[in-house]
């Protein structure tokens, strides 16, 4: 990693790495421009500027929003990801008011659930990752002082919406394993109670089976099923610098339930 120029505005050095976000070139984008800014924000380089940065790459979220199987997709989810950066770096110092967070969370949440492209790599062209970035960035969000049951029931929502979407492509980048990890950041609060999320299980296991065995119906029920099983394993596991939520036990239930209804080699004879 190069250091920061001394010799040039930062201003005019970020914009350039921030429109390297959506280079074609798998080494400008995520080593270059992702890795230098990312730094930057670790070591406290934007502290004074968190907030114009972050709404930065909230404004990186509406590029060619829409578009699918374009190269676009590459300035949305890196922006994405830098957001889930700028989010780690206010948790850490505390210096944002709620509202802030508060906007960059509106501004995630729509984003992902309309987010089209699915692509967790294209060839050629590297790491896109669009879902693995958005579940980044709302597993900050959910460790923020400003979000409450409120705001973390929204998250919850917004991650059962995009999984329940309609969608050709099946995740196979690790993006369950990444949406499994925004939950327990969620549950890790201690704030949800079962009363929420029991239900909300069920609407996961309700998308989880597969009516029609082909298309859009086939690829969402994959999706969703692997979601499931990624929270089993994180809920049962733990995760690094979550911990185990009080609700573990009764949500173990609800989870191994839903799995057993939607498979069927699991049921009881």
């Amino acid at each position: 990693m190069t250091p920061m120029p001394t010799d040039r505005p930062l201003d005019d050095v970020t914009a350039e790495l921030t429109a390297l976000l959506g280079s074609i070139d798998p080494l400008e984008r995520t080593d270059q421009a992702y890795g230098e800014l990312a730094r930057w924000i670790r070591t406290g380089v934007y502290d004074e500027l968190l907030a114009g940065l972050g709404d930065g790459m909230s404004a990186g979220l509406e590029v060619g929003l829409g578009e699918t199987g374009t190269d676009t997709v590459f300035r949305r989810s890196w922006s994405a990801r830098l957001m889930a950066d700028c989010v780690a770096r206010e948790n850490a110092i505390r210096v944002l008011p709620a509202r802030q967070l508060l906007v960059w969370g509106d501004r995630v949440a729509t984003w992902f659930v309309r987010e089209g492209d699915l692509r967790g790599h294209v060839e050629g062209k590297g790491p896109a990752l669009a879902l693995s970035h958005g579940a980044d960035a709302i597993a900050e969000l959910a460790v923020s002082q400003h979000f409450g049951l409120p705001e973390l029931t929204v998250l919850l929502d917004v991650l059962a919406d995009r999984t329940l979407l309609p969608t050709g492509t099946r995740l196979v980048s690790g993006e369950p394993d990444r949406l499994a990890r925004a939950t327990i950041a969620i549950l890790g609060r201690d704030i949800v109670p079962m009363s929420i999320l029991e239900p909300w299980v069920a609407r996961l296991a309700n998308g989880a089976i597969a009516i029609d065995p082909a298309g859009q119906a086939a690829c969402r029920s994959f999706n969703t099923q692997n979601y499931l099983r990624a929270l089993h394993l994180q809920v049962t596991l733990g995760t690094p610098g979550s911990g185990r939520p009080g609700v573990r036990s009764d949500l173990l239930l609800v989870l191994v339930e839903a799995l057993r209804e939607t498979n069927r080699e699991l049921r009881a004879s």
